[in-house]
Order: C-alpha cells, then sequence, then structure tokens
C-alpha cells in the first residue's frame, strides 16, 4: 500500500471539514433540544446525565479538533475557562469553538497533515486521519443523547431524515 500523497491529505481534510460542518448543526439542534430543568435526567444509574454526556461530547469534539491542529494528544485533556452553565451557553459555545477548531485544522499544511500524530500510545496515524475518529464520536454520543430526548419529555429534531417530532418536509 503506498503512503498518502499530499494531495489526498488535502482533499479529505476538505471533505471531512465540509462533513463536519453539517455534523456540527445537527449536534446543536440536539442540545438545544435537552430541557434545561432535566439536565440531570440519566437513564440508568451507570449512564451519564443528560449534561455530562452532552458536554463531554461538546468538549471532546473542540479537544479532539485542537489536538489534530496541535498536533499532539495530551492525557489530561484542557480544562475551558468558559465551561458552559446553560443548554443556550453550550449550544452558542458549541458552534464558536468549532468554527475556531476547524479554521485551525484547515490552516495545516498537507505536510502537517501527513505527520504521524501519536493518540495516547493507542494508535500513531497521520494527523489528517483523525478527522474520521473526530466524527465516528461524535454521530455516535449524538446518538445517545439523541436517545435520552425523549423520556426527558422533549422532541427529537431530525437528524438524518424526519422523526416523529420533525417529519419529512416534500421538496416545493
Amino acid at each position: 500500500m503506498s503512503a498518502p500523497t499530499p494531495e489526498f491529505a488535502l482533499g479529505y481534510r476538505a471533505l471531512m471539514l465540509d462533513g463536519l460542518a453539517g455534523e456540527v448543526e445537527i449536534t446543536k439542534r440536539v442540545f438545544a433540544a435537552v430541557p434545561e430543568g432535566k439536565k440531570d435526567y440519566r437513564p440508568d444509574p451507570n449512564a451519564r446525565t443528560a449534561w455530562e454526556l452532552a458536554w463531554h461530547l461538546a468538549n471532546s469534539d473542540v479537544q479532539f479538533l485542537d489536538a489534530i491542529a496541535d498536533m499532539k494528544f495530551t492525557m489530561p485533556p484542557p480544562q475551558p475557562t468558559d465551561k458552559p452553565k446553560t443548554v443556550a451557553e453550550l449550544v452558542a459555545w458549541y458552534d464558536r469553538h468549532m468554527k475556531r477548531g476547524a479554521e485551525r485544522v484547515r490552516a495545516l499544511s498537507a505536510e502537517q497533515l501527513l505527520t504521524p500524530v501519536d493518540f495516547l500510545g493507542a494508535f500513531n496515524f497521520p494527523a489528517a486521519f483523525y478527522l474520521g475518529f473526530l466524527n465516528n464520536h461524535s454521530i455516535h454520543h449524538r446518538g445517545e443523547l439523541a436517545t435520552y430526548l425523549r423520556p426527558m419529555g422533549s422532541k427529537v429534531p431530525s437528524i438524518y431524515g424526519g422523526s416523529y417530532d420533525e417529519p419529512m418536509q416534500a421538496a416545493a
């Protein structure tokens, strides 16, 4: 198998960041559906609360982008000084920091994108390849959080098509 080319790295980054931008918009809608008064809901004693899960998802996504841009994954991850306290603040925080992080990754050169980066001793992939990990991790936890919404008395937004609460609309 041949090594990825600089052109591949640049194209892969563009593809992943464009896709991630759409995923971010969906994730913000799922966050916004979490009822402020029920953030402490958990479906099982071993599960995270809705707020813990939402914060894990938001913070991890941002940390992933920053780690790719820094070309270094750290343990323990840094904690932001501007941690949101409400659902509305979380949506705004996530939007702001995901845009910032994506721009940092967009600024990397092809050479940087192809540089192997150690992921806490578990992986050592080219920096660009971690965009796929970020996408999968985000989708996984967003789906988990979406399953909390109805038991919390909320409505489930359209994610990849209509939901009971937001059916698909026919094209006009």
